[in-house]
């Protein structure tokens, strides 16, 4: 792995940034999109270790931190479980008597339910703890992440700690979690569930208040042996506790039930998708990830499941249900964005073209290199001060801003082009930003392996060099979205970001040669001249491909039929021959016997007339 130069990083400025897309209006004011991390220089603001006072966690390897033993410190952080609930005041009078036994300080923690239209509405059970209430969700919307949005609206709490509301938790179970986010704020925690099919009678919220306050929570229900989240215990156990695990893994552990993160993380990445009605967590995690935050799975943060989740009993009504929604915002579900030719609402790469002071033909190649990659799941953003391009009287041909006008023209109407005078520091939420000089032109497969080669090591940076002039190394970079949203919130003013993203994710250089970068003038446009008909022609000739491989598949079972009857008749062949060998032999052993009976018969008469001659004679 190499160090990369001290480049400087390509975005620059922060504009204001439109809230996530897709998303339908928000049920309250100040709902935000993905955000930009906090600025390089960012100070702690009293409420856990922030900016540049926060632990540096290479990739997800939370390892670095101590948390203290529970009930050994001295938590200081406000905390608001969130509850979304619909109907189930029996399973909700019990979460609420767990609640009411915690161990984390009552000051410290308000609970909100959030009433989604439950019918007769929801109340608020005697046992509960001192700060609870119970509100409707906003007007004008329903559903899980519609309810979660209002509760968090009006929750107070520094951490937002989200919570099912057919959870009993152990009484520790807040505790856990918050002893984490009093180390760093951009830390995801994951509680553990246990699940009970409550056979029986279940315990009143009086005797689970006092078993979870006497830590015998255990002992409240028999555990479910057929149900549990057994593939979260063999992801999270099969990267070291989830410490190595990939970015591309990090939202699949991100399930509601019980998780908590800091509110101004939850709020900056834009809250949950309320237009989603299932699968909310899962995007949420995923737009997390693009934050640059920490997945820590909290053994010890347990509780009961009461009864199993929709995801278990309707398994494959609900992939079916939430595949085309993953899919459009989820770009690391490569399974799922198999179709040709589709474009989603989240792209895996966003490719920056600078037009400024560039020539038209030097933008052109560029733009269309990467709009011709066999990765087709990417946006291109064209820089320059399009603002600038007013619609007053003009030279055409010998107006000074000729080139911009004729990049706008050419790329107007493409929608996957679009154009901004500057561009955020991180890509978010996509999870890539090819960074490509005007008049370099990538290859049709140098994104995909560019990609590829990222993934492999889950590195932060790909510095690819493409020449070098008096101003110095002119590359291609591919930046990890996570890893520069990272590095942003800690890098000090005397620091070079690159310099962090490579300590925290790893960075490596390597040659335009090799990576299939070559300069406009050797790779346009001879080749792009037609795109498109070029593209037709090639699908033609993969469908005249996949034709002939069906028609060999036909002749490879055709004959493998043919051979298998060949096979038969050999058997058969093989058996007859047995068969009449075994014959030959007997009939073989028939004649030796007779010819021995037919000798000793002759014997015999012969030895009875030389008696008789003998007898005879004397």
């Amino acid at each position: 792995m190499n160090t990369p130069s001290p480049l400087g990083h390509h975005g620059v400025g922060t504009p204001p940034i439109p809230r996530h897309p897709g998303m339908s209006a928000p049920p309250h004011p100040g709902h935000l999109g993905v955000s930009p991390p906090p600025a390089p220089g960012h100070h702690d603001t009293g409420t856990g270790h922030t900016g540049v006072n926060a632990p540096r966690i290479p990739g997800n390897d939370y390892g670095v931190l101590d948390p203290p033993a529970l009930g050994a410190w001295e938590p200081r952080m406000s905390v608001s479980v969130v509850i979304p609930a619909r109907q189930n005041q029996e399973k909700l009078d019990l979460t609420l008597a767990a609640l009411a036994a915690q161990t984390y300080p009552a000051h410290l923690l308000e609970v909100i339910v959030v009433d989604d239209g439950s019918a007769p509405p929801l109340r608020l059970p005697e046992i509960a703890p001192e700060r609870t209430r119970i509100i409707g969700g906003a007007p004008g919307g329903w559903g899980i992440a519609w309810a979660l949005e209002s509760g968090t609206a009006v929750a107070d709490g520094e951490v937002i700690h989200r919570m099912d509301s057919d959870i009993v938790s152990y009484r520790d179970h807040v505790e856990a979690h918050m002893r984490w986010h009093h180390l760093a704020d951009y830390l995801v925690v994951m509680g553990t569930l246990r699940f009970t099919a409550m056979a029986g009678t279940p315990p009143t919220p009086s005797e689970v208040q006092i078993a979870v306050a006497k830590d015998r929570a255990a002992s409240l229900f028999e555990a479910d042996p057929d149900h549990g989240h057994d593939w979260i215990d063999e992801l999270v156990a099969g990267h070291r506790g989830f410490r190595d695990a990939p970015s591309a893994l990090l939202h699949r552990v991100h399930v509601g039930a019980t998780v908590s993160l800091p509110a101004a993380l939850f709020r900056a990445v834009g809250g949950t998708d309320p237009s989603l009605t299932l699968g909310e967590d899962t995007e949420l995690g995923y737009r997390l990830t693009q934050t640059g935050a920490v997945f820590v799975p909290e053994t010890g943060a347990l509780s009961w499941h009461l009864g199993t989740t929709t995801a278990m009993r309707r398994a494959k009504d609900v992939r079916r249900h939430n595949d085309p929604f993953i899919a459009d915002r989820v770009p690391y579900r490569r399974h799922l964005r198999s179709d040709p030719g589709r474009q989603w609402l989240v792209p895996y790469v966003e490719v920056v073209v600078d037009a400024l002071g560039a020539a038209f033909e030097d933008v052109r190649a560029s733009v269309d290199g990467a709009l011709a990659s066999t990765l087709p799941d990417l946006r291109v953003t064209v820089v320059g001060p399009w603002s600038s391009l007013t619609g007053g009287r003009r030279a055409p041909l010998d107006d000074p801003l000729l080139d911009l006008r004729l990049v706008q023209g050419q790329y107007a109407h493409d929608s996957r082009v679009s154009f901004a005078e500057e561009v955020p520091p991180t890509s978010a939420p996509a999870p890539f930003r090819l960074t490509c000089p005007a008049g370099w032109v990538p290859g049709a497969e140098s994104l995909a392996l560019l990609v590829e080669q990222a993934e492999k090591d889950d590195e932060g940076l790909l510095l690819v060099a493409l020449e070098e002039n008096e101003s110095g190394v002119v590359t291609a970079r591919l930046e990890r979205t996570a890893a520069v949203a990272r590095a942003m919130r800690f890098a000090r003013d005397d620091e070079s970001l690159d310099d962090v993203i490579a300590d925290l994710y790893g960075a490596t250089w390597l040659d335009a040669e090799s990576w299939k970068f070559r300069p406009a003038a050797r790779a346009y446009p001879a080749w792009a001249s037609n795109r498109n008909r070029e593209a037709v022609r090639w699908r033609a000739e993969a469908e005249s491909r996949k034709r002939e491989t069906e028609r060999a598949q036909r002749q490879v079972a055709a004959l493998r039929a043919e051979l298998k009857e060949l096979r038969a008749s050999v058997a058969r062949s093989q058996r007859d021959t047995s068969r009449w060998r075994e014959k030959a032999e007997q009939r073989r052993l028939e004649a030796v016997a007779l010819r021995n009976a037919q000798k000793r018969s002759f014997l015999g008469r012969a030895t009875r007339r030389l008696r008789k001659l003998v007898r005879d004679s004397t």
